[in-house]
């Protein structure tokens, strides 16, 4: 007997009890729609906590510190120091695509009647290039301009208005693009000159240089948008050395440490560098490599892996739960195919009898209960779909409280993968009932009344 013979049968069969199969489809449609919804429930809760840990930086970025920040780096050895010598022993680890220090120096920029105190960050080119940007373009190398965060203009304030906190604080108007930015390094000499100070000789301290900065991006986001880029402006490492060497001369440059006799070193010292990995499962590898090396290292994988931890426990939770309807649903698929095959018996006599094969009794009956999966399945995903709209449009912002994003995720995979499951449950639940009709004696099955 052809295949297309046994399928067409079994669909008959199935449409002569037309209330009882759809009383079956709608267990396995409910029990299908019950693991999907709820798996995808775990996997939007995984993938919202991906999200929200990539929004704070780079899951393949290592921030990498040295002890010796820790405990005053004027008292430490040399050997716990960040230095370019020890970047470039970061970057032969294996996996490690760059690895770029920053050069920290907070600067006081003004525009108009405005001005701040900005961390003015110094970061190689192969950084700057992973800044998300909303507009503009990276720095060529050597130039000092900046990639400014897209919430640095909060902290402008203007130093003649009222800052008593009564009244609604003033918002300031900063142009980064058209309007001129002038940056002062010196502070300590500019608040010297601004409160009257003197030199050993007592002469007035003079107020110090002012250097104008153009602005070559902006990072991407709103006013309101925090981003682990977006209350800093970065800069082109070398250009920034250039510079500060330029305005300190042979002083001490702010941020930098001492020697034990108390002298500036002749080289930069960073307190801070990040190191960019291949691929995010490389990353413990590697951030364990730079700890054995005696310095601080962290990422952002640390948190992920402890919240997938999690998320896989919801999500097992989840699936399990489902799973009991889906269940039920065999146990009725089961119960429909041996109340088919009772009441079937004669017709079964008949085909053992006319010469038909064993396995194609078994198989009538497999496709039957298989089909009833099936349509069970296909139910079940497109019911999925329409619960997983109204959770993400109704309940989703109740819960992620306005974080974007849905709580439901009904991934490619997972449609396909239930609907081939509903099959397998179905065909599983018909297995036996096909066996005894295989197994049904003809002479008893004639007589059977």
């Amino acid at each position: 007997m052809r295949f297309s013979d046994l399928l067409s049968m079994s669909v008959n069969n199935l449409r002569r009890r037309k209330l009882r199969t759809f009383l079956t489809v709608l267990g396995v449609l409910i029990g299908t729609a019950s693991i999907v919804v709820m798996v995808s429930l775990g996997i939007g809760f995984n993938e919202l906590t991906m999200e929200q840990i990539a929004s704070y930086g780079s899951l393949t970025e290592i921030s990498i510190y040295s002890n010796s920040m820790w405990g005053g780096m004027g008292g430490s050895e040399e050997t716990e120091h960040l230095t370019d010598e020890v970047i470039a022993r970061f970057e032969q680890i294996d996996h490690v695509k760059s690895a770029s220090p920053l050069l920290d120096v907070y600067v006081l920029m003004l525009q108009g009647a405005y001005q701040a105190n900005v961390n003015l960050i110094g970061v190689t080119r192969s950084y700057m290039e992973n800044i998300p940007l909303k507009e503009g373009q990276v720095p060529e190398e050597g130039e000092l301009s900046m990639i400014v965060g897209n919430m640095v203009f909060r902290n402008f304030y203007n130093p003649k208005a009222n800052r008593s906190g009564y009244g609604e604080p003033e918002i300031p108007d900063i142009d980064f693009t058209s309007k001129p930015l002038f940056v002062i390094f010196d502070m300590d000499a500019y608040y010297q000159a601004q409160n009257g100070g003197v030199t050993e000789g007592g002469a007035p301290v003079k107020s110090p240089k002012k250097y104008l900065l153009k602005t070559s991006a902006l990072v991407e986001g709103g006013p309101e948008d925090w981003n682990n880029y977006c209350y800093s402006i970065y800069v082109d490492i070398d250009a920034l050395k250039t510079q500060l060497k330029r305005v300190f001369k042979k002083n001490l440059i702010p941020g930098q440490p001492v020697n034990k006799k108390g002298k500036p070193y002749n080289y930069f010292i960073y307190q801070q560098a990040v190191v960019e990995v291949d691929d995010m499962a490389n990353v413990t590898a590697v951030q364990k490599a730079i700890a054995d090396m005696g310095y601080q290292a962290n990422s952002n994988m640390e948190w992920l892996e402890q919240s997938q931890k999690q998320a896989r426990m919801v999500q097992a939770l989840l699936g399990g739960i489902g799973a009991v309807s889906l269940f039920v649903a065999a146990i009725g698929i089961a119960n429909t195919m041996m109340m088919s095959i009772y009441e079937r018996t004669k017709e079964i006599g008949i085909l053992k009898v006319l010469g038909c094969d064993m396995r194609n009794i078994r198989n009538m009956f497999l496709l039957e209960s298989g089909f009833i999966g099936f349509l069970g399945g296909i139910g079940g995903i497109v019911f999925s779909y329409s619960v997983s709209f109204l959770i993400n449009r109704f309940l989703a912002g109740r819960f992620l409280q306005g974080m974007p994003g849905n709580l439901s995720r009904i991934v490619p995979w997972l449609s396909f993968t239930a609907i081939g499951f509903a099959v397998f449950v179905g065909m599983a639940a018909g297995f036996f009932p096909a066996v005894r009709a295989m197994k049904l004696s003809p002479l008893a099955a004639i007589r059977n009344e």
